[in-house]
């Protein structure tokens, strides 16, 4: 078991479980997370283009700001509609 800490949290650390890898990313689903840093952009647009070569459909979403965490709705919808997430963390 893996044991992952949130760095925005102040609770003690709580474990869990990891998720499998996928085993291909044909016919899945990955989500672009832009979290609003300068050329973050820049940087998913390219990774959208590859995995669209390797057969996954992209969904992007973008984070109001980069300075807090993004809102749970956004979050919610990552979660619901993603096989897969990817977070721009580019300056």
């Amino acid at each position: 078991m893996t044991t992952v800490l949130d760095p925005t949290a102040g609770k003690a650390a709580e474990a869990i479980e990891r998720v499998d890898r996928l085993d291909s990313l044909e016919g899945k689903v990955v989500g672009l997370l832009d979290i609003s840093k300068p050329r973050g952009d820049k940087f998913l647009d390219r990774l959208e283009e590859r995995l669209g070569d390797m057969g996954a459909t992209v969904k992007r979403f973008a984070k109001p700001t980069f300075t807090k965490p993004a809102p749970v709705d956004l979050r919610h919808e990552i979660a619901t509609s993603c096989d897969a997430v990817i977070e721009a963390l580019a300056d």
